[in-house]
């Protein structure tokens, strides 16, 4: 904290080198700021993306349907969210994205909106994934530029649609991956576990975090 306090940074992640620093939500910010060599546009473009994405929400729901109810207040390993938000948050990062595509803003507080006290249950979470999914669905139908050029306000600055679209997917795609893990960890075998080709081309690393 002295150090980001020394420096004038007031959030993570951040990146420094001296007496500067890049705010690294953007791999393409840092890669700039070392001045390194690294192509890092999106390998997949915006159609594709949005297909892999209703494939991993899918997934999202059928791993959700498989999770033992008096295990959704369970907390993670090492942080305070139950299984219960990490189950919503995956539905409620493309939530957010749609809202933002919409004429909103792409804001980190909708992003990491927790469930209503209401929504407790597998089955309630399942049925938020499938409004989710149809909302996607029905804003790429009707969206007449596909080309992933078009700006779009987030919290970390005016980014290609493109870009965000990706980040929207692999996002969820390593949550996913994570609660495949936490089933494991339950004795429960993910039903239809995502595969390599099913997230071949998304920047995920190899191994999980939170």
């Amino acid at each position: 904290m002295d150090e980001l306090r020394r420096l004038g940074a007031r959030s993570v992640p951040v990146v420094s080198r001296g007496d500067r620093f890049v705010f690294a939500q953007l791999i393409g910010d840092v890669v700039q700021f070392l001045g390194l060599d690294v192509d890092t546009r999106p390998a997949l473009p915006p159609a594709e993306l949005v297909r892999r994405l209703d494939r991993v929400l899918a997934a999202a729901q059928r791993y959700t349907r498989q999770m033992r109810p008096q295990a959704m207040e369970r907390q993670l390993p090492n942080r305070p969210r139950s299984y219960r938000v990490l189950l919503h948050h995956v539905f409620q990062i493309p939530a957010a994205f749609v809202d933002a595509m919409e004429g909103g803003t792409l804001s980190y507080e909708n992003m990491v909106a927790e469930p209503p006290e209401d929504m407790r249950t597998p089955a309630a979470i399942v049925e938020f994934g499938g409004q989710v999914r149809r909302r996607v669905g029905a804003w790429w139908d009707g969206l007449a530029d596909r080309s992933g050029d078009q700006p779009v306000a987030t919290y970390y600055g005016t980014q290609p649609m493109h870009e965000v679209l990706e980040r929207t997917t692999w996002h969820c795609a390593q949550h996913v991956r994570q609660v495949m893990s936490l089933l494991e960890q339950l004795g429960i075998p993910p039903d239809r576990p995502l595969t390599a080709a099913e997230l071949q081309g998304l920047p995920l690393p190899e191994k999980l975090w939170d």
